[in-house]
């Protein structure tokens, strides 16, 4: 009764003072709640993931699941946990088939109170955190990248240790720098990147794996290589032309790509990765050695994709106007990734080389293609 009666009045002053003091309730009644912003006492900081019985399907939220990697992770873990137990979420409007396919909710990282309210109306258990801008288009836009990518997380994190959930976020090739090691580059090495993306991808890490030391959050992380599916149009990162490429050829015959020929970037097709995402989720903690791994499955260069493309379609021209921007990005990353790790401790394996990429995107879009000019 006493904490009902100071925030009745502590109410009741907020009501009689300007417009300012709306903040100050707000701060208020939020610092009732136990949350990591608020806990000061070692001895009180302990958030121990809620374990839930093996029998039990994990209740799942997607952030950010209309980008590249959500639809396609929702659809995955739907066959394997139910439909109604993986939830999408976004700012924005699903397209009808998305909409129908399973639940969906709107969603905005940036609302504390929102993203409160859905994992505690949910009985969210795991939450995937795919929010994000990419490299190119957050140094065209760093205030937006800066909030939507560091400040996101910030809720994301606090929300995550307060319930108990286990947390993935996906990190980068981008979350290294010229200064890293290139070929190949291991889990752990200097990184200081040059791009707000991948700055705020190794705080995302760090965070992350703080969180975890000091409050027992269940942090999993997995560095992603350039992420290559034939369902999603490119959404402004470095390596998109590896995905344009499929869709140029099939279009049209001709592809101008923003790299040079001998620019060399890991890479991996959609099916690997979010394979990855599910297993080391799913992985026991005590296989575990680190709470951020590097994955990968293979790497070229802009000459090398053209020429296996090049095999199935002869007549595909291929020319280079450079992106100045994208350039300099590409060659401060990564070549090759050290995933040696992640091959031992929870035993990753990818099934998709470069000729097996190639034909599956080029059978998936030629096959839309078809589909697109009989319609």
């Amino acid at each position: 009764m006493p904490v009902f009666r100071a925030l009745s009045k502590v109410a009741q002053q907020a009501l009689l003072t300007p417009a300012c003091g709306c903040q100050s309730l707000t701060v208020a009644i939020r610092n009732i709640s136990f949350s990591p912003r608020q806990v000061t006492s070692g001895s009180d900081a302990s958030f121990h993931s809620v374990s839930f019985s093996e029998t039990d399907h994990p209740k799942v939220l997607i952030t950010g699941g209309l980008g590249q990697l959500g639809v396609g992770l929702a659809k995955l873990l739907r066959k394997r946990f139910g439909k109604n137990n993986v939830i999408l979420s976004d700012i924005r409007k699903p397209p009808s088939n998305v909409f129908h396919s399973g639940p969906f909710i709107y969603s905005d990282i940036l609302d504390y109170k929102n993203l409160r309210e859905i994992v505690v109306n949910n009985r969210i258990t795991w939450l995937v955190h795919y929010s994000a801008l990419l490299s190119a288009v957050g140094e065209s836009n760093v205030a937006l990248a800066r909030a939507v990518n560091i400040t996101g997380l910030h809720n994301i994190l606090d929300i995550a240790a307060e319930h108990g959930l286990r947390l993935f976020v996906p990190s980068t090739i981008g979350a290294f720098g010229p200064t890293s090691p290139r070929n190949p580059t291991p889990d752990l090495c200097v990184q200081r990147p040059r791009t707000i993306y991948g700055v705020s991808k190794v705080h995302a890490e760090l965070m992350g794996e703080y969180y975890h030391h000091r409050y027992g959050l269940d942090f999993r992380c997995l560095r992603y290589p350039g992420i290559i599916s034939a369902d999603s149009q490119p959404g402004g990162g470095t390596t998109d032309y590896a995905v344009q490429i499929f869709h140029d050829a099939v279009k049209n015959g001709k592809f101008e790509c923003n790299l040079k020929p001998d620019t060399r970037l890991p890479m991996m097709y959609i099916d690997d990765c979010l394979r990855a995402t599910l297993e080391v989720m799913e992985a026991p903690t005590e296989t575990l050695s680190m709470r951020t791994y590097n994955i990968n499955a293979m790497s070229f260069t802009p000459e090398e994709l053209a020429n296996e493309v090049q095999k199935q379609l002869p007549d595909l021209q291929v020319t280079y106007e450079i992106d100045s921007v994208r350039q300099a990005i590409a060659d401060s990353w990564p070549m090759n990734f050290d995933d040696s790790n992640a091959r031992n401790d929870w035993g990753w394996k990818h099934d998709y080389d470069l000729p097996e990429l190639v034909q599956t995107m080029l059978n998936f879009i030629g096959s839309d293609s078809r589909i697109a000019q009989a319609n």
